[in-house]
């Protein structure tokens, strides 16, 4: 009787937490909501009732690794695994999961107008970054919709677009390791040297990391700065200048991982 009475408590505990993880879950996967779109997770930050039709939304695009049909793969690195370990981001953000090939400018529109539409949120505080294929996603993106994405960063990326000039239409952030092996360097330089050369600079960022390679520039997106840089921008932002203020260094990208690495914490899932 008594390891029965035990057994029933122990279930009837278990019920109430599973329960109570249930209320308060924070990550939610949405899968075949956008008919021939992305899937994608949504996460929704502690505050988010409080912060309402003020919520920031991030849109996150991983690299060709990340590519598929398992969407939890999506949560291996980038704003997502951040928040795991420890780093508080006070927005929505969207981390959808690229099947395979180039993302595409069109669904990921698709992707945010449904956000819109479902979620509270600041339609002039849009995000974008991306690594790797995701860095080429954030450029064919914010290039094609510049109207509607308050910052862009990309990472070791480069652009599919034949007419760049729309990078130069919105604050946008280039970075790209000097060592890196997987996609090489003028592949960034290349839209730099083509905004330049039509003097539509002024809202670009780049910087060449020395040294650094492929994989090493995935430590930006464990930056608080990454975010507050971000946060910075709005769409209603006269003449929409770029924040030149916040600068991030190697070694701000390889302090803020090893003191992140230290402490994880599980994220609710839906």
């Amino acid at each position: 009787m008594k390891r029965f009475l035990v057994s029933f408590l122990f279930t009837l505990y278990a019920s109430l937490f599973i329960s109570l993880f249930a209320q308060n879950d924070l990550l939610t996967a949405k899968q075949n909501v956008i008919p021939g779109g992305y899937n994608f997770w949504v996460y929704t930050p502690h505050n988010y009732e409080q912060l309402g039709e003020e919520t920031p939304v991030v849109i996150f695009l991983h690299g060709a690794s990340l590519c598929g049909h398992n969407l939890a793969s999506v949560r291996r690195y980038g704003p997502l695994q951040a928040i795991q370990m420890g780093l508080e981001i006070p927005a929505l953000i969207i981390a959808p999961q690229n099947p395979g090939g180039a993302w595409s400018p069109r669904k990921l529109n698709d992707l945010l107008e449904w956000t819109k539409a479902n979620y509270a949120c600041d339609s002039t505080r849009v995000y974008v970054l991306g690594m790797s294929l995701g860095g080429y996603g954030t450029m064919d993106f914010c290039g094609t919709y510049p109207e509607k994405i308050a910052a862009g960063i990309a990472l070791c990326g480069g652009t599919t677009l034949k007419d760049k000039q729309g990078l130069g239409n919105l604050p946008f952030w280039i970075m790209h390791g000097t060592a890196d092996r997987a996609i090489n360097i003028n592949q960034s330089k290349v839209v730099v040297n083509a905004l330049v050369a039509e003097k539509n600079d002024q809202r670009l960022r780049y910087d060449w990391i020395a040294g650094a390679s492929h994989g090493a520039l995935a430590r930006v997106f464990y930056l608080g700065k990454t975010y507050d840089w971000l946060f910075s921008h709005r769409l209603t932002d006269e003449g929409r200048p770029v924040n030149r203020s916040i600068n991030i260094s190697q070694g701000d990208m390889w302090q803020a991982y090893r003191t992140m690495k230290k402490r994880t914490t599980p994220l609710k899932v839906k």
